[in-house]
């Protein structure tokens, strides 16, 4: 199979979807890799590190589209890269389609197969190409939290671990998995107050014994959260639904409860965000200010620091990557049920449910496809 992989365009996105590794492998399995120029210096891999893996370099993303049968990415393809894509070409990256009505449109109109990290699953009902991803921004957002209360940049000049006479910061992380948990881990470590809301009891249950006490558990309700809000300094909102819009947890009339300088993280800004307030922002540009409160909504995180994340996401798509190139997309999710979970798009149909729940689009079984 002819695999390409795209320099990203996303601004600030300095991820690429295919370490030198994974090419390396890709090649010893009898595939053709194709490499854009420049593609992995941002994650700092050079041409020469491509090329020593066997990969093909070409200088434009329109040589990557016109030639590959299938295209891994990182981000979900933006409006000019969707124009390239063509039907029967398999497209592996993070798609995010359920607050996204013009992508979720272009990718039907193109005609391709469209498999997205976000959903595929494990065996145990985790995301795996998506846990990586998590950790790095869960571990992310209380330091670019603590960033934003910084007087300097709008917030209460609240310091993450206070000093000896006063208190530290209170933070609030609403949802206590993959993201919720790293979250935890870097704010309980910067000696922050932290509480963890979630709505599984035995979640909460694992945290307390995991943490030791080091912080509070409290089941995840409405008047929970209305509760903790004026107290708060910091509020992670950590909590995704696999494939849909993320729920708004907390409301723009609830910010008036709230401290003046105080700071909301959204890290499910990819899912359309869980605070109302929230709208998609950019490292070059991360935070802004609504009723006095500072919110931090970077929609690629983990594209700050894309050394490591690059590394991370490779090592977990890679099998799936491999798997794909081997026995054509077909074959490969017909024996994977996990993978299958990927399927969001092919050939102008919508194939996952909770996108096209949110989309208001008709879907088809994406088992039904794979028989087809």
């Amino acid at each position: 199979m002819k695999i390409g992989c795209p320099t990203e365009i996303k601004p600030q996105e300095f991820r690429v979807g295919m370490t030198p590794n994974a090419a390396r492998e890709a090649v010893h399995h009898g595939h053709e890799v194709m490499i854009q120029a420049g593609a992995g210096i941002g994650a700092g891999f050079t041409d020469a590190d491509y090329v020593d893996a066997g990969a093909r370099i070409v200088d434009t993303a329109e040589e990557i589209f016109a030639g590959a049968e299938m295209v891994v990415k990182v981000k979900e393809p933006q409006a000019v890269e969707r124009k390239m894509l063509r039907e029967g070409q398999v497209l592996f990256t993070y798609l995010h389609l359920a607050p996204d009505p013009e992508q979720t449109k272009d990718l039907l109109a193109s005609g391709c197969t469209a498999i997205a990290y976000e959903t595929v699953t494990d065996a145990r009902g985790g995301l795996p190409l998506l846990a990586p991803m998590s950790e790095v921004a869960g571990r992310l957002a209380p330091q670019s939290g603590s960033w934003a209360l910084q007087k300097a940049n709008g917030g209460s000049g609240v310091l993450m671990g206070g000093v000896p006479g006063v208190r530290p910061a209170n933070v609030a992380i609403i949802g206590g998995g993959v993201v919720g948990t790293a979250a935890a881990r870097v704010a309980v470590g910067m000696g922050a107050n932290v509480t963890v809301l979630d709505r599984s009891v035995p979640r909460l249950s694992y945290l307390d014994d995991v943490f030791m006490g080091r912080l509070t558990t409290q089941y995840s309700d409405k008047g929970a959260v209305e509760d903790l809000l004026p107290r708060m300094d910091m509020v992670i909102g950590a909590v995704l639904i696999p494939g849909a819009a993320a729920p708004k947890l907390v409301s723009r009339e609830q910010l008036g409860v709230m401290s003046p300088g105080s700071v909301l993280v959204d890290v499910a800004i990819d899912q359309g965000g869980c605070f109302e307030t929230s709208k998609p922002t950019t490292h070059e540009d991360p935070i802004y200010e609504v009723d006095g409160i500072i919110h931090y909504c970077v929609a690629n995180m983990p594209g700050a620091v894309a050394r490591t994340s690059t590394i991370a996401l490779g090592n977990a798509t890679m099998p799936f990557m491999l798997a794909l190139a081997d026995k054509g997309w077909k074959q490969a999710c017909a024996e994977d049920e996990n993978l299958l979970n990927g399927l969001n798009v092919h050939a102008g149909q919508l194939t996952y449910y909770a996108v096209g729940k949110a989309l208001g689009i008709d879907v088809i079984s994406p088992q039904k496809v794979v028989k087809g």
